[in-house]
């Protein structure tokens, strides 16, 4: 029989749970099955599109953008790697820590509306 350890010091960052469709964390509660979807919205969403690509060649788990999506998401992708290269110059040139300290927060700021974006595909 294994001791009994509480749940709270062997939860670790990795048993974060995301939603399979939507990408939501999920809180997952006590024992049994870990859920996949954060609600009956998204289990059905996901359904639905098992269902429409049951047999054809575009794999179940595939996420299809609109051609003006994807652009956006490459265009964010590439302002975000050009914001990222900016806080590596400002470490290099020894910038003090205010000014990085800036840089990084508009980075996380650019990388949140680059996540944005896939929630507002789903809900087009």
């Amino acid at each position: 029989m294994l001791p009994h350890v509480p749940e709270s010091s062997h939860r670790r960052r990795s048993d974060v749970v995301h939603c399979a469709w939507c990408g939501r964390e999920i809180a997952q509660t006590g024992r049994g099955r870990r859920r996949r979807y954060c609600g009956h919205s998204c289990r059905q969403r996901a359904y639905e599109q098992r269902r429409d690509l049951a047999g054809t060649s575009v794999p179940a788990d595939a996420l299809i953008l609109s051609r003006e999506t994807a652009d956006e998401l490459t265009d964010r992708l590439f302002t975000l790697r050009c914001s990222a290269e900016d806080v590596a110059t400002a470490v290099e040139a020894g910038e003090d820590a205010g000014a990085i300290r800036e840089l990084c927060r508009e980075l996380i700021e650019l990388a949140r509306e680059a996540e944005a974006i896939r929630a507002r595909s789903d809900s087009a």
